[in-house]
Parts: C-alpha cells; structure tokens; sequence
C-alpha cells in the first residue's frame, strides 16, 4: 500500500510502466525505469528510447564495426527479467557453507574461521588478526531453523530491494550492513562470539524504511516488523527472567545478539539515507564517495574497544 503522495510522484515508477516502482534511472534521460526496460550501458543502464536514439546515431564506421563482430546491443537476460540475482547468489553461498559446516570434523573448523570474534581484529591482545570476520560472519549459522528464517527474510527483502536498488548498490547494502552488525558487536559485547547473517539482514530493514519513507511510501508495516523483531529478544529475556531472576543473564542465555541487529539497523538506514539523496547520475561519485566515508568511520570504531575496555 502506498501514499497518495508517493502514487502521485511519477518519479517513483518506471515512465514505460507506471505500476512498476523503480529506483534505477536512465543514464541519459534520467527518466526512471523497471528492470524489464533497462539495458547495460558502459555506465549504468539506459531505456530502449535512448538505446534506439543512440543506435540510430551510429556512424557507419560504427555500424561496420557493429556487423563483423556481432556486438550489437542486446539486453542481458538476468537484467531484463528483474531477477534478484544477488539475494540468490547469497542464500546459495550461505547455504553451501551450512552444509560444510555440518560436516564432522570440518563443521566446528568453519565455523571458528568465520564467525565474528572481535578479539581477532586486535593482534595487539590476540597475536591474530582476521578482519574478514566482520563479513563472513554473515555465512555461519547455528543450526536449520537459524539459518532457514534469515534466508527467508533475506529473499523477501531482497527480491524488493535489488531490482530497486540495482545489483552493485544492494550488495554493497548487504556487506556494509553486516560490517555495522559486527561493530556494534565489537563496541557492545567484545568478548561474545557471534554467528548469522541477522546484522546484515537488519541492514536491508533499515534502508528499506529510509528509503520508502523518502518515496513516500506507507512504511508503517516495515516500522512495525522492525520494532517486533528487535524487541523480540528483550521480550524472551524478560520472560526468561521472571523464573531466573536475572534478565542480563536471561538476555544472554537466548543466544540473539541484539547488538547486531541494532548495528546493522543503523547502518542499513545509514546507507539508504545516502541512496535516496544520490540518486542521479551527476550524484555518483557523491554517493560513492559517502559509502567509502561511511565504510571508513565504521572501521575507526573498531579502534574503541581496545581503549574502552582495556
């Protein structure tokens, strides 16, 4: 459902196909345009206007060119049909690794390489470091129902947002939300080792409101999805403790690492901010830019632990 206001804004849906929302605009026009309308140009993507436009204004050298080689233009298959490639590309990676990991004798070894243990980014106290664990952590789950409800939530986010966002951007979505899951975790609880794409799957939560907050959309059911599933563990950790006593120990005895969820969150709205204002093209390199900024700050908060917790 959506606003009068965001039904009303052209801007929002493709100018071939006015039921279809989109967030990816032509590099010549700069109309935007669905994923069925969109062919891969050197930079971006261009509509079929603009593509028989520039066809028709080839030279005959061009055309000449054109013929011997076979390098006409054509629309990728994979871009044109709107699929979300990346989110499959991702759950059949964090699948694959799942199954390794039930492998004995290989399962415990994966899962110690991957998982995100913030005392190995600092060689100064562990003797180790292994940065890549603020990503991989994303790939290791704790078991089938862990892993089966973040690929589901990741599908039914990902198959809105890609073709919305476009391939690159969603996954540079996707890892720079993982990235502030497991900062947070570092800032918050140094000394938890934690497992789950959660952090990341947060992220897409957090730019989807943004962002459909800026189109003026109806974000009110995302709002709400957002609250129920970050309350959920102090909700069990306060039932918990009602038997135990103790709701710390309540709340790190359910084993969900809200301080991932809140960071990849922060992240995700952080990054959706900077789509949705830098969304033309003479804005490119404004928004490559803010996400190379944004990376880096998150990076320098890595440097508090050490000096927060000694």
């Amino acid at each position: 459902m959506t606003t009068d206001e965001f039904q009303r804004n052209s801007d929002n849906f493709c100018y071939r196909h006015p039921d279809r929302q989109s967030f990816v605009l032509c590099q010549r026009c700069l109309r935007t345009i669905c994923p069925e309308c969109q062919t891969p140009a050197a930079v971006g993507v261009i509509c079929p206007e603009c593509l028989a436009e520039q066809r028709a204004q080839r030279t005959p050298a061009q055309k000449k060119a054109e013929r011997r080689w076979s390098r006409a233009s054509t629309p990728m298959a994979a871009v044109g049909s709107g699929r979300p490639v990346v989110t499959l590309v991702i759950i059949a990676v964090t699948a694959l690794v799942f199954v390794v990991t039930l492998i004995p004798g290989v399962g415990t070894s994966v899962d110690n390489a991957l998982s995100f243990y913030a005392p190995a980014l600092y060689p100064q106290i562990t003797g180790v470091f292994q940065p890549w664990r603020l990503v991989t952590v994303t790939l290791v789950h704790s078991g089938f129902w862990h892993i089966g409800l973040n690929m589901l939530a990741l599908w039914f986010m990902g198959r809105s947002l890609e073709p919305l966002l476009g391939r690159s951007r969603f996954l540079v979505l996707y890892l720079l939300s993982a990235v502030g899951g497991s900062v947070a975790v570092a800032l918050l609880a140094p000394n938890v080792p934690v497992v789950g794409a959660s952090g990341a799957i947060f992220g897409l939560f957090g730019a989807l409101l943004v962002i459909g907050r800026h189109l003026g959309a109806n974000i009110r059911v995302i709002a709400i999805l957002i609250a129920i599933n970050f309350a959920l563990p102090f909700v069990l950790a306060l039932v918990s403790a009602i038997g135990t006593g103790s709701f710390a120990g309540a709340l790190q005895a359910i084993q969900i690492s809200w301080q991932s969820h809140l960071g990849g969150l922060i992240a995700g709205a952080a990054i959706g901010f900077i789509y949705a204002r830098t969304r033309r093209r003479t804005q490119r390199p404004l928004q490559i830019g803010l996400l190379v900024g944004f990376g880096a700050l998150m990076v320098t908060l890595l440097a508090l632990p050490p000096v927060i917790y000694g």
